[in-house]
């Protein structure tokens, strides 16, 4: 069994611990702050999906897998229950998770994903990263300049670009990136245009949406309720997707509101 790779804010504290999934692309590290930060007050642990960042490599995306991840990890650390909090696609991790697993869940929370199935929307980004040829890449800016030619947003090449290390072969090192492109592009469709599976989460749940952003339209409230009864939506003002990123006051405030945490 292999487990997620991690990093554990405030592990000597007492309280239920909440778990934090990155979206596509992202790693663990995209949450550092937030995890200092509330990681003063509970025990916080900032986790590499699969294929992402560092933890292991596999053929295998589907939302179920990512679901047992979560339980394999929660396994691992001795953890009978925990808050889950998921952007993205980590959204959709911790919606499957809390469906599959509800006794391990105490209190849920997504941010600007909804369980629907969504059109395919990141072939450009994908093809950007499959003309990177590193074997010609000498520098991490050269690497930007490839993307750049695809990718019109500076903001999202920097957050491509977190990806980028030096990998050593012997005598000699080349820049790859720290995702499994492979399966992401194979398995795309998988993570991406399916729903989640139907089931039932009873538990208390928050949805934080972005202001500027439409991952999560209003006539989605009927069908997340479908699945999580006690669903609460939020909005974050001045933020689009990367809710977190965009506005982190405000998510910050949302996150301890629902948690029942003191906010300063």
């Amino acid at each position: 069994m292999e487990i997620l790779h991690s990093k554990i804010f405030g592990e000597n504290l007492s309280s239920t611990p909440l778990l934090v999934f990155h979206g596509l692309f992202g790693m663990l590290d995209n949450w550092g702050s937030f995890g200092k930060e509330v990681g003063e007050i509970m025990p916080v642990h900032l986790i590499d999906l699969r294929n992402h960042g560092r933890s292991f490599h596999s053929e295998n995306m589907s939302h179920d897998d990512l679901a047992d991840d979560i339980a394999d990890y929660m396994s691992h650390y001795g953890m009978e229950k925990a808050n889950v909090l998921g952007h993205s696609l980590g959204g959709k991790a911790v919606m499957q998770f809390a469906v599959k697993y509800p006794e391990k869940v105490d209190k849920l929370i997504v941010v600007d994903i909804s369980p629907k199935s969504y059109p395919p929307h990141h072939q450009g980004i994908i093809k950007a990263l499959e003309t990177v040829n590193f074997d010609e890449m000498k520098s991490r800016s050269e690497v930007e300049e490839v993307l750049s030619q695809y990718i019109p947003e500076k903001s999202t090449i920097q957050f491509l670009a977190k990806n980028l290390y030096w990998e050593e072969n012997g005598e000699s090192k080349k820049l790859n990136w720290r995702f499994n492109l492979k399966t992401l592009a194979e398995k795309y469709s998988q993570f991406v245009s399916n729903a989640i599976k139907f089931g039932v989460f009873q538990g208390e749940t928050l949805f934080i949406a972005g202001e500027k952003s439409n991952y999560i339209l209003p006539q989605d409230e009927f069908s997340i309720r479908q699945q999580f009864p006690k669903a609460q939506f939020v909005k974050i003002k001045n933020a689009a997707h990367w809710v977190q990123a965009d506005n982190p006051v405000d998510f910050a405030v949302a996150v301890k509101d629902f948690l029942g945490l003191p906010k300063d």
